[in-house]
């Protein structure tokens, strides 16, 4: 069993790292308070060849895994980017892996490399207002009429849409009765972001002012066959090598955020002098911020743990899901105890832990809660009837 990053690995993190370091937090904060998306930060990712992460190398990628994703998604958090960092370029990894693994060569040849250089920017479409996380009684209509498909729904909580030229689309082609597992009927599309046939609505929110969140009203939306990933009906299948992607970076990116908030509170902690003495002085100070060091060094363990067994082909879904729910809660609670730390001067602006602290909040609620991971843990993992 070997814990060490391979050299290649710790190539890649010291490399994204220094990328990271000419975004500092006054652009995040900037970018945060004018509500502008971080193209800079897009770009200059796409420059460096890390949007194709995880793609092959023929289609213009690193042919390198999610692991390796999880530590350059990590890096760009931890960078003081916090989720605006990763909300700006991860999609264009997480959102078209199921692209990667299950897309025709053609689609693979049409797109990848255009995702890869950064020309082509992705949105993730499969939330809906009334179902959420109900993911097989989405209520989006896909009705093939002759060489396309006629697409009518609604999506929620859609990032990058404002800016996605392409999305990952999932829709019901057979109506849930006609089919014998709810999981069945569900069809996946890659395809044009049409604003003519979709209404897209900014939403306005707590935190990561820099990416947008948005509502889609999606009228008569027409998707050419050749758009459709795989075969017909087994979309949900292909989801989840969208799915367990995305809860290894999330979890990967609640790890930065921690990180860096550790990292502002302990720096406060040695320097703020109260009744002739650095309040880092005191255990009940310093206490609260080791036991988030340790427990962010258990929440990576379990990321990476996830992030092998998804590259080497092993079921994932209870460790990433775990990793998931680790990473978040531990991430949040170290952003908290550093403005705990800092006082009122955590509470503003000027020195960004208030900050931190609402992006590490967002990874506590999506893209899924908690109280739903713990659900799926007790029915899959320990065999508990099913409570929803």
């Amino acid at each position: 069993m070997d814990f060490q990053l391979t050299d290649e690995q710790e190539a890649i993190r010291s490399e994204v790292r220094r990328l990271c370091s000419r975004f500092d937090d006054d652009y995040w904060r900037e970018k945060d308070k004018s509500h502008s998306f971080p193209e800079e930060f897009y770009q200059a990712f796409a420059e460096g060849g890390w949007l194709g992460i995880a793609m092959p190398e023929e289609y213009g990628g690193a042919g390198c895994g999610i692991t390796e994703a999880a530590l350059i998604m990590q890096e760009a958090t931890a960078s003081g980017g916090c989720a605006a960092a990763a909300s700006t370029v991860h999609m264009n990894i997480f959102g078209a892996n199921p692209l990667v693994v299950h897309g025709s060569a053609e689609q693979k040849a049409a797109y990848l490399p255009k995702i890869a250089s950064g020309k082509i920017k992705v949105a993730f479409g499969v939330t809906e207002p009334e179902t959420g996380l109900d993911t097989t009684h989405l209520k989006t209509k896909a009705v093939r009429k002759g060489d396309h498909f006629v697409v009518d729904g609604r999506k929620v909580w859609i990032s990058t849409a404002q800016v996605a030229s392409k999305i990952l689309l999932l829709a019901r082609t057979t109506p849930l009765e006609q089919v014998s597992r709810s999981t069945e009927g569900l069809s996946l599309f890659f395809t044009d972001l049409d604003r003519k046939r979709i209404d897209v609505r900014e939403i306005d929110k707590c935190g990561r002012g820099a990416v947008d969140s948005n509502e889609l009203f999606i009228d008569g939306l027409e998707v050419p066959v050749e758009d459709l990933i795989g075969e017909e009906g087994k979309g949900f299948r292909y989801l989840l090598d969208g799915l367990n992607p995305e809860r290894i970076l999330v979890a990967a990116e609640s790890i930065g955020i921690g990180r860096v908030a550790l990292d502002r509170a302990a720096r406060y902690a040695k320097e703020r002098v109260v009744f002739g003495r650095p309040i880092g002085q005191n255990q009940s100070v310093q206490h609260p911020l080791a036991d988030s060091w340790v427990r962010l060094q258990a929440a990576e363990l379990l990321v990476l743990k996830a992030a092998w067994m998804y590259d080497n082909g092993h079921p994932c879904g209870a460790e990433a899901n775990a990793a998931k729910y680790l990473a978040a809660e531990t991430g949040f609670q170290a952003a908290d105890r550093a403005m705990q730390t800092l006082g009122g001067f955590g509470y503003s602006r000027e020195y960004h832990v208030e900050r931190y602290w609402r992006e590490a909040k967002l990874f506590r609620i999506a893209p899924i809660s908690p109280e739903l991971i713990l659900c799926y843990i007790a029915e899959r993992v320990l065999g508990l009837p099913r409570s929803y």
